[in-house]
């Protein structure tokens, strides 16, 4: 069964609905939240609060676009929030993640070396993306969000999302050549 009547079985009261979409979601949202906060328990406590606020919200739920759209809006929309509640906050780094990181256990103890040198680059050039970029490239590999769905959550128009995202490409491959 899709997200969307999933959500609409939950709308109407069927609570294992709702067990299935947070099984499916919980593991992209608790890692955009992370990667946003760099702080797991801040992290924690948003996760908690946007599945709150999704429960609270189930009887004004029309399906106008992809669950996935509407949960990460209101992530999105609870991390502005917060940010907005902090002073000199930092928006979240990628860190070692090993639900990211995966490796065959064939490697070569030098080839893996090789491997994390490049992964660990890869994270510390993500962190210095501009938070707009950064957004936008995690709402895009790592959630899989389409460029329009990208542009519902985070409020900005496709092709501004477009060059978000191109400019955050261009500026991790060139931290990858150096």
């Amino acid at each position: 069964m899709d997200d969307e009547s999933l959500m609409i079985k939950y709308r109407e009261g069927d609570a294992k609905a709702f067990e299935r979409l947070y099984e499916r979601h919980k593991g992209p949202l608790f890692r955009y939240i992370y990667r946003q906060t760099n702080d797991s328990s801040v992290a924690e406590d948003l996760f908690q609060e946007i599945w709150i606020n999704l429960i609270r919200s189930r009887e004004r739920y029309r399906q106008t676009a992809k669950f996935s759209t509407y949960l990460f809006r209101i992530a999105h929309n609870r991390l502005i929030d917060y940010y907005r509640s902090q002073k000199n906050a930092i928006p979240a780094s990628y860190q070692d993640d090993p639900e990211l990181i995966h490796t065959d256990s064939r490697d070569q103890p030098e080839h893996q070396a090789v491997i994390d040198g490049q992964i660990e680059n890869l994270l510390e050039l993500v962190q210095k993306l501009p938070e707009a970029q950064r957004e936008a490239f995690i709402l895009k590999e790592e959630s899989g969000l389409t460029l329009e769905e990208i542009a519902e959550v985070t409020q900005s128009n496709r092709e501004t999302v477009k060059s978000r995202l191109r400019y955050a490409f261009q500026k991790l491959r060139s931290g990858m050549k150096e």
